[in-house]
């Protein structure tokens, strides 16, 4: 019963106090639908680090990413990128662009259709459900991370991001937060890792991290 339909029901007048305790009653109930309708996106359980200064551009992260996805090696449907410049020097030549799975992921806002939603299933990872993408590129156009880390899948007309192999179909693996991810695993520098703490949001330093230690500096390379 409504407020206002109670106090009719009484069928009695009302005191400023009986006002005021009915008001308040009514802004409570307010304020909490408002609560409600507010639903913070949960973080993701698991983020990809990287150390550019410790990758050598072999690109094998690439091809496994496809490989387990797609069933087929392409450089062109791999959901990390390594970006090679070829007129810079080190450690400015080599960029690894891995989805940043963010806590706040502006391609996630982007999608008009839903396709693109936190999959809970697996540890809240962001991720595209092809099925639901209708291919407007939304998402791609709003990441701002160059380059973009939701690639085009050009062979199938949908988007599709990094979920931390956690639908990597083509392996035998588990994959997810809570399993393995095929970059990880065959990258024979080890410059790629997975954790599972919210890296620093601003800039790429909670996500291009130092990844080396002194054996890497018995090689001869820098370990700062």
């Amino acid at each position: 019963m409504e407020i206002t339909d109670k106090i009719k029901t009484e069928g009695r007048s009302i005191s400023r106090r009986d006002f005021l305790k009915a008001s308040g009653i009514l802004v409570i109930g307010v304020g909490f639908g408002n609560c409600a309708i507010i639903n913070p996106i949960p973080a993701a359980k698991g983020y990809l680090l990287v150390d550019t200064k410790k990758c050598q551009g072999c690109l094998t992260c690439m091809l496994a990413c496809s490989l387990v996805h797609e069933g087929f090696e392409s450089l062109s449907l791999a959901r990390i990128q390594v970006v090679q410049n070829p007129f810079a020097n080190f450690p400015s030549d080599v960029n690894i662009a891995q989805c940043r799975q963010c806590v706040k992921p502006d391609c996630l806002a982007a999608c008009p259709v839903g396709a693109l939603y936190i999959d809970r299933k697996h540890g809240n990872v962001r991720t595209v459900n092809a099925e639901k993408c209708i291919g407007c590129k939304s998402c791609i156009a709003a990441c701002p991370f160059p380059p973009v880390r939701p690639v085009w899948n050009f062979l199938e007309g949908h988007a599709q991001k990094c979920d931390l192999c956690a639908e990597a179909r083509f392996w035998d693996k588990r994959g997810g937060p809570g399993g393995m991810q095929a970059c990880v695993s065959v990258c024979p520098m080890k410059a790629i890792q997975f954790t599972a703490t919210v890296p620093v949001q601003t800039g790429d330093a909670g996500y291009n991290v130092n990844l080396r230690d002194e054996s890497w500096g018995l090689l001869g390379y820098t370990t700062e």
